[in-house]
């Protein structure tokens, strides 16, 4: 088609898209956030989706793909919001993260760059099946953490967002230009035309 620097662009940012996604879902999966779990499931699958309509040409994959990364940059404010408790929300309130079905909170909470967890024995403030720690001397607080990760996503997004219409609309341009000349029918190519009518000749007998 001579216009690669735009699929090969996508399909380059769908790429990571991809490894940040996995990235993700592993440490999410580590601190049992069912939510961002989910979200970056469907992710994954829209991403996959957009690569499959960028290389197979499918103008409809890539709109999928550009409207859900509407969503995606929706759904990754929210998370920026909700870990630096924007308005109403609170971690210590709202446990939205784990579908309020557990107290636990992000992986890099405990295991962030230069972070000391030390146990509290003998706490009345844990419930049963919990503990109670106290993080100190982190280089970098988890909910920064979080939210740099968030950050990433929605610059991806953005990116792939305008590639994905860019890209469509040349899919789309070229499908109407192949319309246009009449697909198929410019090799001049003409079904076989029965005979309307029958030629009589005379037939001679010897006498």
């Amino acid at each position: 088609m001579g216009k690669c620097d735009g699929r090969c662009t996508l399909l380059v940012i769908c790429a990571l898209q991809l490894v940040a996604a996995l990235q993700r879902q592993v440490f999410d999966f580590l601190g049992y956030q069912w939510a961002p779990i989910l979200a970056n499931f469907l992710h994954i699958m829209a991403v996959i989706l957009g690569m499959f309509g960028t290389v197979q040409f499918r103008f409809r994959y890539l709109i999928f793909y550009a409207v859900w990364l509407v969503l995606w940059v929706g759904w990754n404010s929210f998370i920026i919001c909700f870990y630096l408790e924007v308005g109403n929300l609170s971690q210590d309130r709202d446990f939205l993260m784990t579908f309020n079905t557990s107290l636990h909170r992000s992986w890099w909470m405990e295991h962030g760059p230069g972070c000391l967890v030390t146990p509290v024995l003998d706490s009345r403030m844990a419930p049963d099946d919990h503990h109670v720690i106290t993080v100190s001397g982190c280089l970098l607080d988890y909910q920064y953490i979080e939210v740099l990760s968030s950050a990433i996503q929605i610059l991806l997004a953005l990116f792939g967002f305008v590639y994905a219409c860019y890209v469509s609309k040349v899919f789309q341009d070229d499908e109407d230009s192949f319309d246009f000349i009449g697909g198929f029918d410019s090799y001049g190519y003409q079904p076989p035309q029965k005979s309307s009518h029958l030629q009589l000749q005379p037939l001679y007998t010897a006498g």
